[in-house]
């Protein structure tokens, strides 16, 4: 049977279903995006922020779990690449892309400890550790939220919906109010806020 004979076989209320879903799902994205606009005194306090630390000689480090964990590293792969024209690169790290490091510490010491141990390890007094979550419940983040605070770090986060442990084990978090999915799309959209309002400082910090 080919493709065009299996479509033609399809029931017409099955297909009507699944376009609705599809409309939803767009629908929903777009207004918890647009709640970001809600966000955008603070989006822009963490931009001044974490320029500054980076200018300074400071590295940023992140983490996430699943589709969050794509989301951080889009954010650290905008900063030692480049977001928009060039500039030099700075310092940021995926701590859930070290897979050696997250295998053997998840081995070693458990799951919950996978992002503590490298926070531990790699950040230092006036660095920046950003977690990202659409539960805020994740024990590996909260672990690396104590761990941020222990070396005197700076610790943000990205969650969905508060109050939510995270958020409160954190120096400061941005909550998105939604559906995890929808959530997950926004904060890809933050992503991308901060770092095109960090880039004029970015810039200026290079030619220094």
């Amino acid at each position: 049977m080919t493709i065009d004979q299996q479509a033609g076989t399809r029931d017409p209320g099955t297909e009507d279903s699944s376009v609705r879903t599809v409309v939803d799902h767009i629908a929903a994205s777009v207004r918890v995006i647009a709640s970001l606009v809600d966000h955008k005194d603070h989006i822009a306090a963490w931009a001044d922020d974490i320029a500054s630390r980076l200018v300074a000689g400071r590295r940023l480090l992140a983490a996430g779990n699943g589709g969050s964990a794509a989301e951080a590293q889009h954010l650290t792969s905008e900063l030692t690449g480049r977001f928009d024209g060039d500039r030099p690169a700075y310092s940021a790290i995926s701590l859930h892309a070290e897979s050696s490091a997250v295998t053997a510490i998840g081995n070693d010491y458990g799951f919950d400890e996978v992002f503590a141990r490298q926070v531990t390890a790699h950040a230092r007094a006036g660095d920046v550790v950003v977690l990202l979550s659409t539960s805020g419940k994740s024990p590996n983040l909260l672990r690396a939220a104590a761990a941020a605070r222990a070396v005197g770090a700076r610790s943000i986060a990205m969650t969905g919906p508060g109050p939510n442990p995270l958020a409160d084990a954190v120096d400061d978090a941005i909550r998105i109010e939604g559906p995890s999915a929808n959530v997950q799309e926004a904060q890809l959209v933050l992503v991308h806020a901060l770092c095109r309002a960090m880039e004029p400082a970015l810039r200026r910090g290079a030619r220094r």
